[in-house]
């Protein structure tokens, strides 16, 4: 992996580092979100859900706009300006003494590394041969683990200490990336536009609604990312009810770091061998793979048996987010891969629900049901991406 980076040009390099400390600074203060909370605002295990949900479904629906704008605006500035509402939203949440404040905060911090992450998906099309972008791909999913792996332990010894300073370690992280791009990303770089990317964005999202494949993909991934997208928070959310605050911090902890020591270890060897050709079997394994791992989480009563499943339920993700990245590449017209990827980027509305049904559950079921729900998600996801693959 570390020669095929060497062998990248200095902005597809740029394009990796930056998603990369990105995710690191979300990842030092995502899985304690809950604890945040619930301990600063007094919410209960509903209300938090809602919280953390509602913020990347706003985040998610505004992001095909960001995917828009990377179709028509030069990336350097898209990146410039959201690596700076990325540090300031940190900074923002620190001082939030309203939930209100703190929701926006939320919403401004996912929609920036959503639109940056869009902005890296659009470079690789535009900076490496179709042959090269699924191992790009795999990198960057790599390297996104790689920060989970180490982001919740770092976040760990600083809350510690103050559990203000995850996120102002997260928000210096933000500022030194947008003078990094600032110094070295290209200014000149533009996305190809050609007359048909001149449209407007209600004339594109109409382009979009005619795509069945790409609908059809959108609500497959929406439906695994209900199960895959945020289970950092749905778990910490069953954990906090079954157990308590200060051991759900500690399980998921280890946790993370299993699914990202696991992704690190196979993701690049699994991901490069997927191949369009044969997307839907891979599909079914990834989904069933989630179904086991769903059902080890039921069954788990040790932190061994928690990271077993882990580690069985991360195989399933390794296998479904690469086959996704391909599929809309290969279905994406040159000039409207930020919009296509912005599409695909709504699977966030997914993962924010999955916080929002655990809540619910949790709340007015026995917490169990939490997984049998998550199990019946990926049933349909499995179905749509059926019929997606169909020509």
């Amino acid at each position: 992996m570390l020669d095929a980076v060497r062998h990248y040009s200095p902005q597809v390099r740029l394009l990796l580092a930056t998603t990369g400390v990105l995710t690191l600074a979300r990842a030092i203060t995502l899985p304690y979100l809950v604890v945040y909370l619930a301990q600063n605002f007094n919410l209960d295990i509903s209300t938090i859900g809602l919280t953390i949900g509602g913020a990347l479904i706003v985040a998610s629906l505004l992001s095909l706009y960001g995917g828009y704008l990377i179709d028509t605006v030069r990336s350097y500035t898209v990146i410039i300006v959201s690596t700076v509402v990325f540090s300031l939203s940190f900074v923002a949440a620190i001082v939030s003494r309203e939930l209100s404040l703190f929701f926006i905060s939320l919403v401004l911090i996912n929609l920036a590394l959503a639109v940056i992450d869009i902005a890296a998906k659009s470079g690789f099309c535009a900076l490496l041969p179709l042959e090269h972008r699924a191992e790009a791909f795999s990198i960057k999913y790599t390297l996104s683990n790689v920060a989970y792996a180490v982001g919740p332990f770092l976040g760990l010894a600083l809350v510690a200490l103050d559990d203000h300073l995850p996120f102002l370690l997260s928000a210096l992280l933000g500022l030194v990336m947008c003078l990094c791009y600032r110094r070295w990303g290209e200014r000149s770089a533009r996305a190809g536009l050609d007359s048909g990317a001149q449209a407007g964005f209600l004339s594109i999202g109409g382009h979009l609604l005619k795509d069945r494949r790409l609908i059809c993909f959108t609500l497959g991934g929406a439906l695994s990312a209900v199960v895959f997208g945020q289970f950092t928070a749905y778990l910490s959310q069953y954990l906090v009810v079954t157990s308590s605050a200060s051991e759900a911090a500690r399980y998921i902890s280890y946790l993370v770091a299993t699914n990202a020591v696991t992704v690190i270890a196979l993701q690049y060897v699994i991901g490069r061998r997927i191949s369009s050709s044969q997307l839907m079997p891979w599909l079914l394994a990834g989904m069933a793979l989630f179904l086991a791992g769903l059902l080890g989480f039921s069954l788990a009563q040790s932190l061994l048996a928690w990271c077993l499943a882990m580690l069985v339920f991360t195989l399933g993700e390794i296998i479904v987010i690469p086959a996704e990245y391909m599929f809309i590449d290969s279905i994406a017209p040159e000039h409207l891969r930020g919009v296509y990827y912005g599409a695909q980027n709504l699977s966030n509305l997914g993962a924010a629900l999955g916080p929002v049904i655990c809540g619910f559950a949790l709340a007015h079921l026995v917490p169990v049901a939490t997984f049998y729900l998550l199990i019946g998600s990926v049933v349909l996801a499995a179905l749509f991406y059926y019929l997606g693959a169909r020509r």
